[in-house]
C-alpha cells in the first residue's frame, strides 16, 4: 500500500519539475529569452504551488474522504481537458509573442494561466493530498505518513538531473510535451487507484472514526480545539523553509557570478536542496541534531573564511565549501521540520507553511534583494540565520571558555564560570535527543512573537558584547596587518583566521552569540579590509550584478558583469581608443574589420581592363554593448546600432567617468537599443546591416535562443548581400563554435573560425574565439583566402551540432576537459 502511494507522489514530482524547464524553454523565442521569463515562469510556478496547497488544506478540512475523490478525480479530467498536451500555443511558428504595446509579463502569466495552469495547480496539491488520503488508511505506517514526503522530493530529483542529461539531449519540446501528457495520463490513474485503496480500507466504523476526525478538524479550525496549533509554531515552520530557499538561490547566484560560469551549474545546489528533505523525511533517521550543532558552526566558519578573503581559485575547490555548508544548513532547517511535523490532522496546514516559507525565499533573492542590494548581500545574511537557527549544544564543564582554570583561580572566577555554564545549560539542549520538543534560542525568537518576550528571556549582555569585542579585534587585525610585508594568505590567516578561529572555538555551544560574533567579523572586513584596487561602480538589477574596477596605478578600468569579464580600457589620453581583451586589433576581430575594409568587387569593365572598386560597409549591429569596445573600429560614413539587453550596462558605457569608446572613440554615429536582441531585431529593415556581431554568449547563462536555426535565419533576412555575420563565441565551459557550425552547415553557408590563444596583460589582450559566417567564400574576403588563423568549420572536422527554438543540448557541448 505504501509503495502504490509512492510512486504516485514520486511521478506527481517529476512531472511538476518536468513541466518548469519544458514550458519556460518553449516561451524563450517568443520573448527574447531575457532573465525575465525564466523569473516570471518561477514566480508563476510557485504561486500556484501555494495555491494548490492551500486546496489540498481546504479539501481535507471541509470534506469527507468519498467528496475529496470525488472531487480531485473531477478536477484531474478537467486539466487534461484544458490543458493537455502541454504546448504553449503549440509551436514557436503559430504564436508570435505578445501584441505591440502588451506587457511581455503580462501576456506570458496569462498565457501561464490558460495553458499549463490547470494540471499544474491539481498536481501541486499532490503531496499533502496524498499523504492525508495515506493517513485515514488501515497501514501500520498510517499514523505518521510523512516519509511520503521523501518519495515526492526524490521524483523531484530525478527530473531535475534527468532534464538536461536524458531528456534536452533526446527529445525535442513537443515530443517533450506529448510524453508528460502520457505520464499525467499514468498519475491520474495512480491517483484513482490511490483514492480505491484509501475507500477500500475503510470500514464503516473506520468511516465514522474520520467523519469524528473531520468535524475535530472543523472545530480545531475554528479555533474551539485546546490543542489548537500557535502561531508561533507556523511561523516557525516558514522560517525553517524560508532559510533553506534562501540560501540556495544566494549560493547559486554567488558561485555562478563571483567564481565560476558554468552553464546548469545550478542544478548542483538545487540537487542538494532536494536531497535534504528527501534524507530527513525518510523512514531512515539519522544524527541530524549532531550535524546541526557539532559541524555547521565550524562548516560555517570555514565558507566565511573563504568568502571574505576574496579567492577565487581553484574554483572548484572553493566551490566544494559553498556546497558543503549549503547541505548542512538544509538538513539542520527541513531536519528541524521534520522533527517538529504535527500529527496528520495538520498535516495539510504544515506542507501549506512549508510552500510559504519556500516562496518568501525566492520572492526575497529574485525581487526584493536586487531592489536594496547592489551586490550579493543576501547570501551572507542567510548564512547568519542558517547559523542561529541551528539547535544549541554544551561543552564539559570548566572547558566552557576553551580552558581548564586551575586551582589558583579565584572563588569569584569559579563561581562565574559556573554562573555561565549554568547558563548555557539552561538554554541548551542534548543533541541526541531526536524528538523535535525542545526549544532553543531560534524557537524563543519565534514563540517570543507570541508570548511577548521570549526570545529575550535567554539573551544577555555577555551575548550582545562578546561578539562586539571581536568585531573590534577584526577590525584592529586588519589594520595592524597594513603596516607588514606579508603575503595574501598570510595576512587573511591572521586578520580574519584569528577572530574566526576565537568565534567557533568559544562561541559555537550559543548560537545567538556565535552568528552575532559571525556577523561582526564580516561587518569588520567589509568596512577596514584593504582593497588592491578600487571600484568605481556596483550596481546590480534583474540581469546580474556590474562592477567596474581601476587598478591601484588607475591606469586601465575593467568592467565585469559577476565573474565575467565585459570590457577594459587605458585611462592614458594616448591609448584610451585602443580595442582591448576580446577585440584587440591584431586578433580575430581586429583580422575581421581589416579583411572586410580591403574587401574589392569587379564593378566595371572599360576598354578592356577591369575595374575595382572597394566594398563599402556602410551599417553594423552589434549584440551586446559591454564597455562599447567595438565602437572603436567604427569610421566616418558608417552606421552602428547596439542592442544591449541592460539598460545598466548602457548607462555604464554612455558614462565619460567609467569608459570613452563610445564617448570619444567612435567615429560613427551610435544608436543603441534597449531590449532582446531577437525581439528588437525585427524591427529592423530587410538587408539593413552589411555586418552583424553577436558578443552575448562569453557568461554562463547563454542566451540558447540566440543560437538556433530561427535566429540564424533572422539574421540573414536582416543582412545586406554580401554581408557577414560575427559570432563571438568565447565560453569557459561551452564549444559555441561547433553550434555555429551547425547553423552554418544546416543554412548551406560559408564558416571559418579564429580561435584566439593570446594572453599579455601587459598590453591588454585577453584570449578569444570567433567565428565568421557568410553566404558564400567571397564575402569573406581575404579571411577565406589569405589568413591561415581562419580556419574552416565544416563537419569533416568538427563534431557539429544544431540547435532549434524546440532543441538544445547544453551539455552535448560542454567542456568536460
Amino acid at each position: 500500500m505504501a509503495l502504490l502511494f509512492a510512486c504516485a507522489l514520486f511521478v506527481s514530482a517529476l512531472l511538476l519539475f518536468w513541466v518548469q524547464p519544458l514550458v519556460g524553454k518553449t516561451v524563450l523565442p517568443l520573448l527574447g529569452g531575457t532573465p525575465a521569463v525564466w523569473n516570471t515562469c518561477m514566480l508563476f510556478f510557485q504561486a500556484l504551488l501555494l495555491a494548490g496547497y492551500a486546496y489540498a488544506l481546504a479539501l481535507t478540512r471541509w470534506f469527507s474522504a468519498r467528496a475529496q475523490v470525488l472531487l480531485h478525480g473531477a478536477l484531474l479530467v478537467a486539466a487534461a481537458a484544458l490543458s493537455l498536451p502541454i504546448a504553449v500555443g503549440g509551436a514557436t511558428a503559430v504564436v508570435a509573442g505578445p501584441p505591440v504595446g502588451v506587457s511581455p509579463a503580462w501576456w506570458l502569466l496569462k498565457t501561464l494561466m490558460l495553458t499549463t495552469a490547470p494540471s499544474f495547480f491539481v498536481l501541486s496539491a499532490s503531496a499533502p493530498l496524498l499523504q492525508k488520503w495515506y493517513s485515514r488508511t488501515r497501514s501500520g505506517s498510517a499514523a505518521d505518513p510523512y516519509f511520503l514526503y521523501a518519495a515526492s522530493n526524490a521524483g523531484s530529483l530525478s527530473a531535475l538531473l534527468g532534464f538536461p542529461v536524458l531528456l534536452e539531449p533526446t527529445l525535442t519540446l513537443g515530443q517533450q510535451g506529448r510524453a508528460w501528457t502520457f505520464a499525467y495520463g499514468a498519475l491520474a490513474a495512480l491517483v484513482i487507484a490511490c483514492a480505491c485503496v484509501a475507500l477500500r480500507a475503510t470500514s464503516k466504523a473506520r468511516e465514522e472514526i474520520i467523519e469524528e476526525q473531520v468535524e475535530a478538524d472543523k472545530r480545531e479550525w475554528r479555533g474551539s480545539s485546546p490543542e489548537r496549533l500557535s502561531v508561533g509554531r507556523r511561523l516557525r515552520w516558514v522560517l525553517l523553509a524560508f532559510v533553506p530557499s534562501s540560501l540556495v538561490l544566494g549560493a547559486t547566484t554567488y558561485i555562478t557570478t563571483d567564481l565560476v560560469a558554468v552553464p546548469l551549474l545550478w542544478i548542483i545546489p538545487l540537487s542538494l536542496y532536494l536531497l535534504s528533505f528527501v534524507v530527513v523525511f525518510a523512514r531512515v533517521r539519522v544524527k541530524r541534531r549532531v550535524l546541526a550543532a557539532r559541524v555547521l558552526p565550524g562548516a560555517a566558519v570555514m565558507l566565511v573564511l573563504v568568502y571574505l578573503s576574496g579567492a577565487a581559485q581553484p574554483a572548484w575547490f572553493l566551490i566544494l565549501f559553498h556546497l558543503f555548508f549549503l547541505f548542512a544548513a538544509a538538513l539542520v532547517c527541513h531536519g528541524r521540520l521534520a522533527d517538529d511535523r504535527p500529527d496528520a490532522a495538520h498535516l495539510a496546514e504544515f506542507y501549506l507553511c512549508m510552500a510559504a516559507g519556500g516562496a518568501l525565499g525566492g520572492l526575497f533573492n529574485a525581487i526584493v534583494a536586487p531592489l536594496l542590494f547592489n551586490t550579493v548581500v543576501e547570501y551572507p545574511l542567510v548564512i547568519l540565520l542558517a547559523s542561529y537557527l541551528r539547535p544549541a549544544f554544551r561543552r564539559e564543564r570548566g572547558r566552557l571558555l576553551g580552558l581548564r582554570l586551575g586551582a589558583t583561580r579565584t572563588a569569584s572566577t569559579r563561581a562565574a564560570v559556573e554562573n555561565e555554564s549554568r547558563a548555557v545549560k539552561d538554554e541548551s539542549h542534548m543533541v541526541e535527543n531526536e524528538s523535535g520538543d525542545e526549544e532553543d534560542e531560534g524557537d524563543a525568537f519565534i514563540e517570543g512573537l507570541d508570548d511577548g518576550g521570549g526570545a529575550h528571556r535567554r539573551i544577555g549582555a555577555y551575548d550582545l558584547l562578546l561578539p562586539l569585542s571581536l568585531g573590534v579585534l577584526t577590525a584592529v587585525l586588519l589594520l595592524v596587518v597594513r603596516q607588514f610585508e606579508m603575503g595574501a594568505v598570510e595576512r587573511v590567516a591572521v586578520s580574519l583566521g584569528v577572530p574566526l578561529f576565537l568565534l567557533n572555538y568559544f562561541f559555537a555551544p550559543r548560537p545567538f552569540r556565535f552568528a552575532l560574533g559571525l556577523g561582526a567579523v564580516m561587518l569588520a572586513s567589509a568596512l577596514f579590509a584593504e582593497q588592491p584596487g578600487r571600484t568605481l561602480l556596483a550596481s546590480r538589477n534583474f540581469y546580474g550584478t556590474l562592477r567596474v574596477e581601476v587598478d591601484g596605478a588607475e591606469t586601465i578600468h575593467w568592467l565585469h558583469h559577476g565573474s565575467t569579464l565585459h570590457g577594459k580600457q587605458y585611462t592614458d589620453e594616448s591609448r584610451r581608443c585602443e580595442p582591448l581583451s576580446y577585440y584587440h586589433r591584431s586578433g580575430p576581430l581586429g583580422s575581421l574589420f581589416a579583411a572586410l575594409r580591403e574587401r574589392v568587387s569587379v564593378a566595371d569593365v572599360k576598354q578592356g581592363s577591369v575595374v575595382a572598386r572597394p566594398v563599402a560597409m556602410r551599417s553594423v549591429a552589434v549584440v551586446g554593448l559591454g564597455a562599447g569596445t567595438t565602437a572603436a573600429y567604427s569610421r566616418a560614413g558608417e552606421a552602428w546600432t547596439f542592442y544591449e539587453i541592460d539598460p545598466a550596462v548602457v548607462e555604464v558605457a554612455r558614462s565619460p567617468r567609467l569608459f570613452t569608446y563610445l564617448s570619444a572613440c567612435s567615429a560613427a554615429p551610435v544608436n543603441i537599443v534597449v531590449g532582446d536582441a531577437r525581439l528588437r531585431l525585427r524591427e529592423a529593415a530587410e538587408g539593413a546591416y552589411d555586418l552583424i556581431v553577436l558578443d552575448a554568449f562569453s557568461s554562463d547563462a547563454v542566451p540558447a535562443h540566440l543560437l538556433t536555426r530561427e535566429a540564424l535565419a533572422l539574421y540573414l533576412s536582416k543582412l545586406a548581400p554580401g554581408g557577414v555575420i560575427a559570432f563571438h563565441v568565447s565560453n569557459r565551459s561551452l564549444e559555441l563554435e561547433r553550434v555555429v557550425g551547425g547553423l552554418s552547415a544546416d543554412a548551406r553557408l560559408s564558416a571559418r573560425v579564429f580561435a584566439d590563444k593570446l594572453y599579455d596583460p601587459e598590453t591588454g589582450h585577453d584570449p578569444s574565439t570567433w567565428v565568421a559566417v557568410a553566404r558564400n567564400d567571397g564575402d569573406l574576403g581575404a579571411l577565406a583566402s589569405g589568413d591561415a588563423r581562419w580556419q574552416t568549420l565544416d563537419a569533416s572536422t568538427n563534431k557539429l551540432v544544431l540547435w532549434r527554438d524546440d532543441f538544445s543540448d547544453v551539455l552535448g557541448v560542454f567542456k568536460w576537459l
